[in-house]
């Protein structure tokens, strides 16, 4: 049991993938340290209500459109079901040794660990609100590292809190299955449960306030996934701004939307707000620690160290990137540079987004590495951008693609390769190919010559590495 007025080395606010990659690099450099963790569950964000429960559900999905598109292949099912109850069940079967595992490693003794809320009293002190009986103990710190996550954001929308509407937390655990639903939202949350909900029979609409889906990446691929959606009877609407939510006389509810200057409107059993999430930093007080924050994110350097030298942060909370692994690694580095202030070192390890990775998993899928061609044109670098389209390649044709391409982005000069992206099958695997020649710094004189073996989807990637080096 922690006492009141214990001091630490390191005091970590938050838990999961980038909290529990801090303490485990601040224990193995020998620093005295306490997780601070107040979420009804531990483990965080990725195990409990994003990357691995969201995953056992779309592979649900996957497996029904492989039902649906099995006539194309010479066998024909009558009759299928979906039952929902196993759909769930099989997710926190799954989820729950994910979980365990974690917990265990949380509370295996190399660090100590408090159920509670963590607020500043100062940089070096910090008040923590014990979970189970409410009381209060103080406790210091000669640095802390923020990842505290982040939440959902929900739209201020008129109507919406009235007719109410579901989260992707309540999809993810929920057996009720709606007839039909609006999916407000074009990132990778929102695309990945409409992928879900149409994969199980149910009808889809698409509202993205953007004027493509997928807001950051390349219009191809935005377009590109559209199409593909489209392909499937889900309807998708982009360039609008909402207006209000009702629910109809039959108990439906209808969304208003302004596009293109008119004004338009769906209707569905239910509404999924899949709009974002924002920074978990409401209740951290940081005011009192000197932290500046950045539209509610922890303002961090490439150090991860915020405006306060000695309190650092990692995860959603503090993150341009929004990513697991990313996560981690902004935790183990905040911990190392966290060590290094301790003991009045200057030479903090900085981090680098070079090989920032993103993986959706939709069908078809998609992935990117690096600097896509919209952010190389805004910062006017001299690139060859070459695409080839899966509808064209031998093995993907075999697998019956119809949608998708990859694409490969390299330095005008030296070809060496400074990004790609695909859209089609296994995107989320195929985009590894070219992390692992970015990360050796290849040109695509190099990758058009390693050897692929013949049909496979990934030596697909040789024609536009043989295109960028003929150039």
């Amino acid at each position: 049991m922690v006492q009141h007025g214990a001091e630490y080395d390191i005091a970590i606010l938050g838990g999961g993938s980038a909290g529990y990659a801090a303490a485990r690099t601040a224990h193995e450099l020998g620093m005295r340290t306490v997780v601070i963790d107040g979420a009804d569950e531990l483990s965080g964000l990725c195990i409990l209500r994003g990357c691995m429960p969201s995953k056992t559900l779309i592979e649900t999905a996957n497996r029904a459109l492989a039902i649906r598109e099995a006539s194309q292949f010479g066998i024909h099912v009558q009759k299928y079901s979906v039952s929902p109850d196993r759909i769930i069940e099989r997710k926190r079967e799954l989820i729950d040794e994910f979980r365990d595992y974690r917990t265990e490693q949380l509370h295996d003794g190399r660090f100590d660990l408090i159920r509670g809320f963590g607020k500043f009293i100062n940089a070096q002190t910090i008040e923590v609100t014990l979970r189970n009986t409410g009381e209060s103990i103080t406790l210091s710190a000669k640095s802390t590292i923020i990842a505290t996550g982040s939440n959902i954001s929900v739209a201020n929308i008129n109507g919406l809190e009235e007719a109410k509407y579901l989260t992707s937390d309540d999809v993810l655990d929920s057996k009720d299955v709606p007839a039909s639903i609006i999916v407000l939202g074009g990132g990778a949350i929102a695309l990945e449960m409409a992928h879900y909900y149409d994969g199980i029979g149910k009808k889809v609409t698409v509202i993205q306030r953007s004027e493509h889906l997928l807001t950051g990446m390349d219009p191809d691929l935005a377009d590109t996934l559209q199409g593909a959606f489209k392909a499937r009877d889900l309807d998708v609407f982009c360039g609008t701004q909402l207006t209000k939510v009702a629910i109809t006389p039959d108990g439906l509810k209808r969304v208003y939307f302004r596009q293109n200057g008119e004004q338009r409107s769906v209707e569905a059993a239910e509404i999924l707000c899949a709009l974002g999430r924002k920074p978990n930093s409401g209740k951290l007080a940081a005011e009192n620690a000197g932290i500046k924050l950045n539209r509610g994110k922890i303002a961090v350097n490439s150090m991860m160290q915020s405006s306060q030298p000695n309190i650092f942060g990692a995860g959603d909370v503090a993150s341009p990137h929004e990513i697991v692994h990313i996560a981690i690694e902004q935790g183990e580095i905040a911990a190392r540079n966290a060590h290094r202030v301790i003991n009045g070192k200057s030479d903090l390890e900085q981090i680098s987004y070079r090989l920032k990775l993103y993986g959706i998993f939709t069908e078809p899928q998609v992935a990117s590495v690096g600097i896509t061609e919209l952010e190389a044109t805004a910062k006017g670098l001299k690139i060859l951008v070459e695409t080839y389209p899966f509808d064209d390649h031998g093995k993907s044709m075999v697998h019956g693609t119809e949608h998708g391409f990859v694409k490969l982005i390299a330095d005008a000069e030296s070809k060496e390769i400074l990004g790609g992206s695909v859209i089609g099958p296994e995107a989320t695997e195929l985009i590894h190919e070219i992390v692992v020649a970015m990360s050796f710094h290849a040109t695509a004189n190099q990758l058009a010559k390693v050897p692929h073996y013949h049909p496979t989807l990934s030596e697909i990637w040789t024609y536009p590495a043989e295109d960028i080096a003929e150039a």
